[in-house]
């Protein structure tokens, strides 16, 4: 009798996404698996138990393999290091019950509701069909989800009340959008098959029933009862969010310093390109003002989504054979406007495991019709290409020879973050951003990234703004303080940066890893030129670098040394 090979590890990181997938149908149809369309996860407290039982089984899974010969090659050590933080860092956020409080502006259970059908397969009526099925399960789901919150609120585990009445807010739009009677859901129903008429119709009335029946417990019961409960989450809550956002234990009080010295550095370097646009500018937000009514804008929703399109189509043209070399798949990016009741920060959807589905960025518009260009050039190097869309759909790309879980659920958000704003940073090297509007648009989006170091960090740990600062020195860090703070050092127009500002309470220790994830990328590029010397090759080291798969911050520098 033959003996039975125990497993390596990105043999148990695929089986432990097989299992994933059978428990949360939204992440299957984001991988694209079609058996999952027709269902929506458990999101009551045993779905979330269930979760974490998989997690701990997955790394008994793991120590053993990880004995196993074979298990020391770089292809599975890389592997087995990513599944042992991630699903570590995940089980650290589970027991401390984060989830009976995972109230608000996004990244919660009901957006993902919500969201995973706009990447549905729309064009069959078997399609539409699923879509209806999956209709009918949102309303256990939104159940579910509540009863999670019940029990925080028994445990008297508070969300933040901002977030809250926030998302009270996004709940009432989704009820009726636009003042028609009708919710999103019927709204989004609408475009299926006469055939499926009745039954769609039916499916997303109970939908947004369900909605509103989530919105009137959350406005009756839930924010009436965490009243009072503090916005922010302190030291202890806030390192674990960041480890579990950024893949390291990070020196939070160094990443603060950090924050600072590149707003100062920032702010210099903005004054300069304001005064080409505007001499005699007071500070570089009063250029950008100017810009927002002076400036290159595009007029129109569908004009504004082309624009976007042809910008990514250049960029890749532009890019690809001379400082990366892209597979024909790769260079497919959908250019799509975001549907209304959501956060107001761009954001990128990640393609099919097969690419039936390709990479798509997404422009909140929030009521808005006209587009000032300084502001997207940059944003859509960072969302689409050379950001995410490059980075993802690599991935996606080389699975087979990573493992599944590497290329598509082991993102470690201040990589994938990170990069993108290396993203940026690359496009400026490269000469692409010589206009004094996008490179002052581009400067503008990296100072919100510094300001988002220092703000997440200072108001979330209640630390002392610097005695070298223009604002407020000497007192400590409030959200009142940071939304004022943010919105004195953004062109942002003000309902984004209560959004922004309702996102860091929300997701406390995320904002953090664009900056601290491009400063690791620059790092580990520094540390690779310097070991080639005049033989580095940059093209090859973005292929190797996005070849590799998702690695924490803790691995990061290590690994892009080495290519």
């Amino acid at each position: 009798m033959s003996e039975t090979k125990s497993p390596l590890p990105r043999q148990v990181a695929d089986a432990y996404v097989d299992d994933l997938i059978a428990l949360d149908p939204i992440t299957g149809t984001y991988l694209g698996v079609q058996e999952s369309s027709s269902r929506l996860p458990d999101t009551s407290p045993a779905g979330q138990d269930a979760l974490a039982a998989l997690a701990r089984t997955t790394l008994a899974r793991l120590d053993e393999a990880e004995r196993q010969p074979g298990a020391d090659r770089d292809i599975e050590r890389r592997c087995g290091r990513l599944l042992r933080e991630r699903l570590t860092a995940e089980l650290a956020v589970h027991e401390a019950d984060e989830h009976l409080r995972a109230v608000g502006n996004l990244h919660t259970a009901p957006h993902s509701v919500r969201e995973v059908f706009t990447i549905m397969p729309a064009q069959t009526e078997a399609d539409w069909a699923a879509i209806a099925e999956r209709l009918r399960a949102v309303p256990t789901a939104l159940s579910g989800y509540r009863e999670s919150l019940a029990v925080g609120l028994e445990r008297k585990l508070y969300a933040a009340p901002r977030p809250t009445a926030t998302f009270i807010g996004q709940l009432t739009e989704w009820s009726d959008p636009d003042g028609s009677g009708r919710g999103w859901f019927e709204e989004f129903a609408a475009d299926g098959p006469q055939a499926l008429r009745a039954e769609l119709d039916e499916a997303a009335r109970g939908a947004t029933a369900a909605v509103v029946e989530l919105r009137d417990w959350m406005r009756d019961v839930y924010a009436p009862t965490i009243e009072g409960a503090p916005n922010t989450v302190g030291r202890e809550r806030y390192a674990r969010w960041s480890r579990y956002f950024n893949g390291t234990d990070l020196d939070l009080d160094e990443a603060y310093a950090y924050g600072w010295a590149e707003y100062h550095r920032l702010r210099g370097e903005m004054q300069q390109e304001a005064e080409r646009i505007l001499p005699g500018a007071a500070t570089p937000w009063v250029a950008l003002a100017h810009l927002d009514e002076h400036g290159k804008h595009i007029e129109g929703v569908d004009e504004v989504r082309d624009w976007l399109q042809g910008l990514m189509d250049q960029a890749i043209d532009a890019l690809d054979g001379t400082h990366f070399e892209l597979a024909e798949r790769v260079r497919k990016v959908e250019s799509c406007i975001a549907p209304p009741g959501g956060a107001a920060a761009p954001y990128y959807t990640a393609p099919t495991e097969d690419f039936s589905r390709p990479g798509r960025t997404w422009l909140p518009t929030m009521g808005q019709t006209r587009f000032p260009v300084y502001d997207l050039v940059s944003t859509w190097y960072h969302e689409g290409v050379p950001g995410h869309h490059l980075q993802l759909a690599q991935w996606a790309h080389v699975a087979a020879d990573l493992s599944r879980y590497q290329a598509t659920l082991g993102g470690v958000s201040a990589n994938a973050e990170g990069w993108a704003l290396y993203a940026e940073r690359l496009m400026d090297e490269l000469g692409f951003l010589t206009d004094a509007e996008q490179r002052l648009g581009y400067l503008d989006a990296q100072m919100m990234r510094a300001v988002r170091v220092i703000v997440d960090i200072g108001m979330h740990l209640e630390l002392e703004i610097p005695a070298d600062s223009p604002f407020h020195p000497g007192e400590r860090w409030t959200p009142e303080l940071a939304e004022e703070f943010f919105g004195a050092h953004s062109s942002r127009p003000a309902d984004f940066v209560e959004s922004e500002l309702t996102r860091y309470l929300t997701i406390p220790g995320q904002a953090i890893g664009y900056k601290l994830g491009e400063r690791a990328w620059l790092l580990g590029r520094e540390k690779a030129r310097e070991r080639h010397g005049d033989a580095f090759d940059l093209k090859a080291w973005h292929m190797a670098a996005l070849s590799q798969g998702s690695l924490g911050l803790d691995d990061l520098v290590d690994e892009l040394s080495r290519l």
